[in-house]
């Protein structure tokens, strides 16, 4: 398998973790797509994912998924445990659910404050901004982060006693808030305490 993507961006974060998860790190070969001088608007990039976006994932059949949910869906599926993404059906419509509301609630929500608001990556990546949209969208990521504080009142990780893959995109989430300038509210005890769990898994030292 390969995996086109650039080392330390938010998605590309969500799959990497997921592979460690899984110890799956070994059966890969990373291609990198370096963003910042625009790689992925190439012709070339463009025949891999129209869309422009990485991470993406080539199977051995030339098979291509690019998207975060559909890649670590198919990771998950690979190996056995742990399993990320649910063992039985209310399972796995639970952990779907959270995922969508950390993924559009936090990352998305501060990816659209990044690129919106601020300078982003600069006027040469950036062909839109809007300031408004932007800053409504950080009060989105801090109202999730509440939300996701309340969750973890009665649980170690956001769907219950381990981590599944609304943990590995809660965690993209907070480390691109942190890079964006979005501080964490210091009265979200429960969510401190959730980073400190994430941050000592083998899995969070292996992105290193």
């Amino acid at each position: 398998m390969k995996i086109y993507d650039m080392k330390g961006l938010p998605n590309p974060t969500r799959v990497r973790l997921a592979l460690a998860e899984k110890g799956l790190q070994d059966r890969v070969e990373f291609v990198p797509v370096n963003i910042m001088v625009g790689e992925h608007r190439t012709p070339e990039f463009l025949k891999i994912n129209p869309s422009a976006a990485v991470p993406v994932l080539e199977l051995e059949d030339g098979t291509i998924l690019s998207e975060c949910s559909a890649i670590t869906e198919y990771l998950d599926h690979v190996a056995g445990e742990p399993e990320l993404t649910g063992k039985d059906a209310r399972e796995r419509g639970i952990i779907h659910m959270t995922q969508r509301k950390v993924e559009d609630g936090l990352l998305d929500a501060v990816g659209n404050y990044f690129h919106y608001a601020t300078e982003g990556l600069g006027p040469d990546l950036e062909e839109y901004q809007n300031k408004d949209f932007g800053d409504r969208r950080k009060a989105i990521a801090l109202k999730t982060m509440a939300w996701m504080d309340a969750r973890l009142a009665d649980k170690p990780f956001l769907t219950g006693d381990r981590l599944t893959v609304a943990d590995i995109t809660a965690f993209a989430g907070f480390a691109f808030a942190d890079f964006a300038g979005i501080e964490t509210p210091t009265h979200l005890k429960n969510v401190a305490a959730w980073k400190t769990r994430m941050g000592e898994r083998p899995s969070v030292a292996a992105l290193n």
